[in-house]
């Protein structure tokens, strides 16, 4: 295939820039971490871990443990500060103080020149998209469609939750280049998809479809703080922890070691391309499997 472009764009520095992007309990982050302190050679210069719970995530315990700057900005104390109690995009401020928080952690990060960044857990939508290629790691096969369009996207645990009212019996995680939003985020959800899991079994935890459908009719249109505490998103949770360990650790850091070293492009029509040795080849995805082996989904 001739006319393929790198998705890892030329850099100047030895070792491409990047760095991890968490908000909770970082075990993405310290997966990846873990692989790269393992390497004799680490393909990439891990130039920090960036937090929006400086005071809750195990940022700065992780930084501690792999030798990683942190870089933290609050994002609950700036929202806060500017007389907002809730972290939101849903009104007109909420957006406007969504950008100015993105333009601070801006300068923070610049001086890192930064090749690509790894949202690792990342809760807050934010346009940094924009500014340098963003690997993010979704609760939710994202190759799955239905007339079309993806089905299994969203925050929280509405992937896994959209996955159990579709009838499926087995979950992925997926790997995607984060797209910009415009609003309210689903279409960050809509890039290339470098990579998914093996398949995971969804565990009901003894309730059937019908029941968890009608805790989603029953739901009121904006999701309350804290959650809907229903059976319906208990369930998902509870997948989600599964999914983590069997989906997120598995799929996550081998694409990001597959990024760092080149191997996904595009062509001339925008398709995925994957280069195994020097042929590359369109797919459509690429399976990575608990075992270690890869399977590209060829189209």
């Amino acid at each position: 295939m001739e006319n393929i472009k790198s998705l890892l764009k030329k850099t100047s520095h030895k070792r491409p820039h990047t760095a991890i992007f968490l908000s909770g309990s970082g075990s993405n982050a310290e997966q990846v971490l873990s692989m790269l302190s393992q390497m004799p050679e680490s393909p990439v210069e891990m130039k920090a871990l960036v937090t929006d719970a400086p005071a809750t995530s195990r940022a700065k315990e992780l930084g501690k443990k792999f030798s990683v700057p942190v870089i933290a900005s609050d994002i609950r104390k700036f929202y806060s500060d500017h007389g907002e109690e809730r972290v939101s995009l849903a009104t007109q401020k909420g957006q406007e103080l969504r950008q100015a928080w993105t333009d601070g952690l801006r300068k923070k990060l610049k001086p890192l020149e930064l090749d690509f960044a790894i949202f690792a857990g990342f809760v807050p939508l934010t346009n940094l998209t924009d500014d340098f290629p963003c690997l993010n790691v979704h609760p939710g096969d994202l190759t799955y469609k239905v007339r079309g369009q993806r089905v299994l996207v969203g925050l929280h645990t509405l992937p896994i939750e959209r996955a159990i009212l579709s009838g499926l019996k087995t979950l992925r995680s997926s790997v995607i280049i984060a797209q910009t939003y415009t609003g309210q985020g689903l279409e960050m959800d809509s890039g290339p998809v470098l990579g998914i899991s093996g398949e995971v079994h969804i565990d009901f935890k003894g309730f059937d479809v019908a029941s968890l459908m009608e805790d989603q009719r029953r739901r009121p249109r904006i999701r309350p703080k804290g959650g809907f505490a229903d059976n319906l998103e208990l369930v998902a949770k509870a997948n989600q922890e599964i999914l983590k360990e069997q989906g997120d650790w598995v799929v996550l850091p081998k694409v990001v070691l597959d990024y760092a070293e080149g191997r996904f492009g595009l062509d001339d029509e925008g398709g995925l391309c994957y280069r195994i040795g020097e042929k590359w080849t369109r797919v459509e995805t690429v399976v990575y499997n608990a075992n270690g082996q890869k399977q590209p989904i060829y189209l």
